[in-house]
């Protein structure tokens, strides 16, 4: 998705930068957007469709607001994009029963566990029943996955009914507030795994079906979500591993054309790379827009500081201390290059390569084990830190000097930024600015 994102940002920098907007702007700007989707795998007739969407509107509609000619172009594009990811799927925060449905290869086990971290995460008590009795290891791995983030898990590795073992399933954890059932998957849409997911479904009266796609499967994800829909009446989707092809597109695409709707989206390896799919975030960030929203609900989950700290470090009395807890915090949070697509950097004109970022990674980490070198009265006094310190730090570390005092300068310029956020007041402008209320 890396490379859509690049690609249309290119467009939106283009129509910016423009002396004017007529129609032969526009006609570059179209094709711009069309190669960029079709590279993506975006079916023809719906990049057509958006194509002329976006040239009609710009050239009949009337300016909104305060917006400049350059600014409601963009806009447009920003809409239109949107639309063509169709609308979320509301995930109900409250008791309930799930089904995953999907062919084997598609993430489906693991997706599961994910889902299960999801509502975790939302304060809900979340289990997982195995029903999937047709992959060898399914047993072991989805137990695994669950016991790791501390899930409750109900399956029998000697039974091959997968209907009992629901059923089995759902009384002994009826105490739990959504309970997912991962069932078998096939290399096709066979008879018997049809039969099987509609025993499953009446079973456990569940109350979402959702089914699980490899994006990389690209436009072919409208046949199988047409199948599965007409199999069980689905109640979305979710699209996984969008971080690791140039599919992405033709798969997001193709499930919202279908009409079936994106529940999820998963956008990497880890237990808590699934995010749920808000087309108007999720286009805002390939944009380069940011999406600070999810940013704040990230904080919220994983929150960097306490309030006392952040107090004392908003009046400069920010210790080595606190930025080992603020790097451990943002490595929680997941990785740089997807923290830093929360931010309206695009916007701003700013675009930082991933080999930056990776590199910014690494450094936080090798600062990480230099501090791991300090004793506490260092950490939270870093101005003690005279030559004789920095050497003796650097040899417990196996770094230089010049590499310490690389470390004591990082910190000397965060808590100057530390400084320059005066009060919550202006945090909080900053956030209305970015559409945060």
């Amino acid at each position: 998705m890396e490379n859509l994102g690049s690609s249309l940002r290119d467009t939106l920098k283009k129509i910016a930068r423009a002396n004017r907007i007529d129609e032969k702007t526009l006609n570059e700007v179209v094709k711009d957007i069309q190669r960029a989707l079709l590279s993506a795998d975006v079916n023809v007739a719906l990049v057509q469709q958006l194509s002329k969407r976006i040239k009609d509107r710009a050239l009949k509609e009337e300016l909104s607001g305060k917006l400049n000619p350059r600014q409601h172009v963009i806009n447009i594009v920003y809409q239109e994009l949107v639309a063509l990811l169709g609308e979320p799927i509301s995930v109900p925060l409250t008791r309930h029963t799930v089904i995953m449905v999907g062919l084997q290869g598609s993430g489906k086990t693991t997706t599961t566990a994910k889902l299960a971290r999801f509502f975790q995460k939302k304060g809900l008590k979340a289990a997982v029943i195995c029903a999937d009795t047709y992959r060898p290891g399914a047993y072991d791995q989805l137990s695994q996955l669950c016991e790791r983030i501390g899930v409750a898990f109900y399956g029998e590795s000697e039974s091959s009914d997968a209907v009992e073992i629901t059923t089995r399933g759902l009384a002994e954890l009826k105490r739990y507030d959504v309970i997912l059932v991962d069932t078998a998957g096939r290399h096709a849409l066979e008879t018997d795994l049809v039969l099987e997911m509609e025993a499953i479904n009446e079973t456990s009266k569940a109350d979402q079906r959702f089914l699980v796609l490899d994006s990389g499967i690209g436009q072919q994800a409208s046949e199988q979500a047409k199948a599965f829909n007409e199999a069980i009446g689905l109640t979305g989707v979710i699209v996984t591993k969008l971080d690791g092809t140039a599919k992405g597109g033709g798969a997001l695409s193709a499930v919202a054309e279908v009409g079936t709707g994106i529940a999820f989206i998963g956008m990497g390896e880890t237990i808590d790379d699934l995010e749920k799919f808000e087309p108007d975030r999720f286009i805002s960030r390939l944009l380069g827009m940011g999406d600070m929203k999810t940013l704040v609900e990230m904080i919220e989950e994983e929150p960097p500081i306490e309030m006392e700290e952040a107090e004392a470090m908003l009046k400069g009395e920010f210790t080595l201390k606190d930025m080992y807890k603020q790097m451990d915090a943002i490595r929680k949070m997941g990785p740089l290059t997807k923290i830093v697509q929360m931010l309206p950097l695009g916007s701003l004109g700013v675009d930082i390569p991933n080999g930056a970022l990776q590199s910014t990674k690494e450094t936080l980490e090798r600062f990480k084990v230099v501090m791991d070198s300090m004793t506490d009265e260092e950490l939270e006094h870093p101005r003690i830190i005279r030559s004789s310190r920095i050497k003796r730090i650097a040899r417990g570390s196996g770094v230089t000097s010049d590499y310490v005092r690389e470390l004591l300068k990082y910190h000397k310029a965060m808590q100057r930024a530390m400084k320059g956020v005066r009060s919550q007041k202006e945090m909080q402008k900053f956030l209305r600015k970015q559409g945060v209320k």
